[in-house]
């Protein structure tokens, strides 16, 4: 184990979420009135007293509900449990001990890992409303008031004394991937196929992904952390306050903090509107993306008729590569990480300012740049200024009359001579006077 690992575990609504976030100091973790707004895992790395760790959020445990989500909930959380160095069970000191406070206790205390009790909104941090919950047969409990900040660092010197003396091994590094795509296309059965252990609860009811749960997995020897966010819904549907409100926002933010974007469609639906909204997100973030269309075993259309469609709704970033796949029995899946390597490394491909010129020197004499008034255009140089995605700045005499068509007719160029598939590249045209 690279870090320790802390699993939050408690009833739902006892702030568990609160508790993460403070921990983390960004609301990564969605926090609501409603119980059971954070059903899956939610992992992020913390720090206190120069120890690193990795923190994790879990939904909350209901043993006696029939909510349909319980079961798999359950599951998450004995995930967490297993894979935990040291487990924070938080219960509510308002209301007290409740049955499902000691279903939980019950489970606990058959782990051979550390928990640490907390008993959160205390926010008089009277200690004697800490007294029965003794009973849970867990420790001394600690008193905490997240929405105070208070008690938190001695909560967390508690965790940290439950860490190994000596962690071998480095923080392990690899390329984020992160999958979007609207509610229901199959983004959680595609996460679970890709790990080979199901991590992720997978629903038939739209929106049940509702975080974006951050994955570290290994395949073919290398590290890599798969996010697997909300589905992204029509705008206008979601209201920015509500729960799937947030979940919008942090699948875009998963979206920027991305090195590659799995765009997963529905093979069994037609290409929407919003299916290209959201590969325009995508490519306004100059992201690196392949397109899954996930359900290939249900397909309603041939793969060249797909294509079509593709090449004419994704008009604006003709540059997308497409895997047709099914998480369903399998098929395609093996090509996936390939295609995340392919267009991972295409995005960070540098060329030399020798061939790139090559390159312009060519396109300038098949087709030379416009010129207004009797004035015209002339490209002196280039040179590629950055990768992920790759930049390219071009010297020129009136830049200003580069228009959208001739950049474009540059970038083809680029593209026909280079392999940039599967990733946008950027164009800035500058004056001779201008520095970089």
């Amino acid at each position: 184990m690279i870090k320790p690992i802390v699993a939050v575990v408690g009833r739902a609504n006892v702030g568990k979420s609160t508790f993460f976030n403070k921990i983390c100091g960004r609301r990564l973790s969605i926090v609501d009135d409603v119980a059971g707004v954070t059903r899956d895992r939610l992992y992020a790395d913390a720090t206190w007293s120069g120890r690193d760790f990795t923190i994790v959020d879990t939904g909350g445990v209901e043993l006696a509900s029939e909510d349909v989500f319980q079961k798999e909930i359950f599951q998450q959380v004995m995930l967490a449990i297993e894979n935990a160095t040291v487990i924070v069970f938080i219960v509510d000191g308002k209301t007290g001990i409740t049955q499902a406070d000691e279903d939980v206790a019950k489970l606990l205390r058959k782990q051979n890992v550390p928990v640490v009790l907390v008993v959160n909104k205390l926010d008089t941090f009277d200690l004697s409303a800490t007294y029965e919950f003794y009973n849970l047969g867990l420790g001394e409990p600690m008193p905490i008031s997240c929405h105070q900040a208070k008690g938190l660092g001695d909560v967390l010197d508690a965790v940290v004394s439950h860490f190994p003396e000596k962690i071998e091994g480095e923080e392990a590094q690899g390329i984020k991937i992160s999958l979007v795509g609207r509610p229901n296309v199959g983004k959680s059965s595609l996460v679970n196929r890709l790990l080979g252990k199901k991590r992720v609860v997978v629903s038939d009811v739209e929106g049940t992904t509702r975080d974006s749960v951050i994955i570290p997995f290994k395949c073919n020897k290398k590290d890599y952390n798969l996010i697997d966010t909300a589905g992204l819904r029509r705008q206008r549907s979601v209201e920015r306050q509500s729960v799937e409100g947030y979940s919008v926002l942090r699948s875009m933010s998963a979206i920027e903090m991305s090195d590659v974007v799995l765009i997963v469609l529905d093979a069994t639906k037609e290409v929407s509107e919003q299916d290209v909204r959201i590969a325009g997100f995508v490519h306004e973030a100059k992201k690196p993306s392949v397109v899954l269309v996930n359900k290939w075993d249900e397909k309603i259309v041939s793969k060249d008729e797909f294509l079509k469609i593709l090449e004419l709704k994704l008009a604006f970033m003709s540059y997308f590569k497409v895997l047709f796949v099914s998480a369903l029995t399998g098929k395609g899946l093996s090509d996936i990480m390939l295609s995340v390597e392919e267009v991972y490394e295409n995005a960070s491909r540098r060329i030399t300012t020798g061939i790139l010129n090559d390159i312009l020197h060519d396109a300038v004499l098949n087709h030379e740049p416009p010129s207004k008034g009797g004035k015209k255009c002339k490209i002196m140089f280039a040179t590629q200024a950055a990768t992920n995605p790759p930049k390219f700045v071009f010297f020129c005499k009136e830049p200003k009359f580069i228009n959208f068509s001739y950049e474009r007719y540059l970038e083809n160029k680029l593209r026909e001579k280079v392999d940039f598939s599967g990733t946008p590249i950027e164009l800035v045209f500058k004056g001779k006077e201008e520095e970089e």
